[in-house]
């Protein structure tokens, strides 16, 4: 491929050279010879500050963002009117356009999404659709799992992974699309053929400043970024912002499919939770189906159907529907159970917003008394530095009111102080009354917890799920809420052969 070839359909604003290439990158410390770099500004950085080191490194050709760059004689170069726009471009172009190639659903909201994409790509499964899944926890392409940079990465790697999802047979891609990768056009030039909307709450406002601009990000999604409109949008309807995107899809000339509780197009009926699992009845158009799925709580409901509207738009019949629901038994930081046998329930959970703590802690209430026994709910969280300061008395509020006892630790604290995060959610913990205790030792308050609980009673470690490291001043350090539980109830000296023999892992 040459540099003409590659810069196809880009805004390109002027252009010199035509040197073959043989590949991009927007970062210098990945360019190799004969490659093209991608100078964009950033939230953070300005790539246009390493247009030499690049060339250093055997760029052939530059394309920059910056009408203040000069001109080299050495190199190729395009001046293009929007960076991150022009990455897209030139990455469909790499390879060769994968986003029209193979169908793809985007779910978009702030809770539910990864649930929600794991329950569509078992149902894709079951369906007989080998599927590519891209999301916050992990990315899942041709039967590897490869960990996860950003819940929706930038335009090169997404292309990368759809290109190789197509060449191992994939027929179908499930995303989550997050707020920040509308916003920063990460998915520029994606078509859409479903997009689904699970809720909107509040978070991400140290970056989108109100509830307003975060919608509008999202809205992004049902409108088209640089495409048409999805073919279908499936909104949740007990949500307000739900509403308004079914009625702006239908504007836009896409079909809205609407999913709630006990309306939309789809919704459920005879709902039974139990600690093993939900069973409900789920009316479809023309349809009554059955389903039983491992995971519990009526959050879940919801998650369940937002993967079968998607499933639906797909065409998979409710056999497939009921057959993927019914074999998503886990997922990682999701309501994840560390389970050695002990008396008590211990859960992680990737809650980390104050809607999402009231669901959890909801969830966590409906299981201890659907038990049979008085047990109490023991939480554990933190909040996230450098993020939205307001947000942070409205979860020690909410861990407040859904707990019977709870320890305010640390999450990822990252440059701020530990001590000042954990004042600024005290505020709420206080005035919900609660009984409580500090410990910014992350690893300390977890034990602390697991110390306090009884039989019957539910530990809920909260805010960082499926996350395998925490951010400190200091740097990432390793650490994993679930494997830190179960190192602590091995040394409580509960039986971890028994546990080990149930899950049917060596001890």
């Amino acid at each position: 491929m040459n540099f003409l070839q590659l810069l196809t359909g880009a805004e390109v604003l002027s252009q010199r050279g035509n040197p073959n290439v043989n590949g991009l990158e927007y970062d210098s410390r990945r360019v190799k010879p004969g490659d093209v770099f991608i100078a964009m500004r950033g939230e953070s950085s300005n790539g246009n500050k390493f247009i030499e080191k690049a060339i250093a490194a055997g760029a052939v050709a530059i394309v920059t963002d910056s009408p203040t760059e000069k001109t080299l004689e050495n190199v190729a170069w395009a001046q293009v009117s929007h960076g991150r726009r022009a990455l897209a471009r030139l990455s469909a172009n790499l390879y060769q356009h994968p986003a029209e190639r193979l169908p793809i659903t985007g779910v978009t909201g702030t809770n539910g999404k990864s649930t929600t994409a794991f329950l569509l790509e078992s149902i894709l499964n079951a369906a007989g659709r080998k599927s590519a899944l891209i999301g916050t926890i992990e990315y899942h392409v041709a039967g590897k799992i490869l960990a996860a940079s950003h819940t929706t990465p930038e335009a090169l790697e997404l292309n990368r992974i759809l290109a190789e999802a197509i060449r191992a047979g994939a027929a179908e891609a499930v995303m989550e699309v997050s707020s920040h990768a509308l916003a920063q056009q990460r998915v520029y030039g994606i078509p859409f053929d479903v997009a689904v909307f699970t809720n909107l709450t509040r978070d991400h406002l140290d970056y989108h400043h109100t509830l307003e601009e975060y919608f509008s990000a999202k809205q992004v999604l049902f409108e088209g970024c640089g495409t048409d409109a999805p073919r279908i949008a499936v909104a949740n309807i007990d949500d307000e912002y739900g509403h308004e995107l079914a009625k702006l899809s239908t504007r836009l000339g896409s079909k809205a499919l609407t999913y709630g509780m006990a309306q939309g197009d789809l919704h459920a009926e005879r709902i039974k939770i139990t600690p093993h699992g939900t069973r409900l009845d789920l009316i479809m158009p023309g349809v009554v189906v059955p389903l039983f799925s491992p995971l519990i709580g009526k959050v879940n409901v919801y998650n369940i159907l937002a993967a079968v509207g998607a499933a639906y738009a797909r065409g998979c019949d409710s056999e497939a529907i009921s057959k993927g629901v019914g074999a998503l038994s886990r997922v990682p930081g999701r309501f994840e159970r560390v389970d050695f046998k002990q008396p008590f329930t211990v859960v992680v959970d990737y809650a980390h917003t104050d809607d999402a703590l009231r669901n959890l802690t909801s969830l966590a209430r409906e299981f201890v008394e659907q038990a049979g026994q008085k047990g109490r709910v023991i939480t554990v969280f933190g909040c996230g530095g450098d993020r939205d300061r307001a947000k942070r008395p409205l979860m020690g509020e909410a861990a407040g009111r859904g707990s019977d006892s709870v320890v305010l630790t640390s999450d990822n604290p990252r440059s701020e102080d530990p001590l000042a995060i954990i004042n600024d959610a005290l505020v709420g913990l206080q005035r919900a009354g609660a009984k409580y205790k500090i410990e910014p030792d992350r690893k300390a308050a977890i034990a602390l917890a697991i110390r306090e609980a009884g039989p019957g009673d539910i530990v809920l470690i909260a805010g960082k799920g499926h996350e395998k490291v925490q951010v400190t001043r200091a740097g990432s350090a390793p650490f994993d809420d679930a494997e830190v539980a179960r190192q602590l109830l091995r040394e409580a000296g509960y039986d971890c052969q028994a546990a080990n023999a149930a899950a049917g892992t060596p001890s």
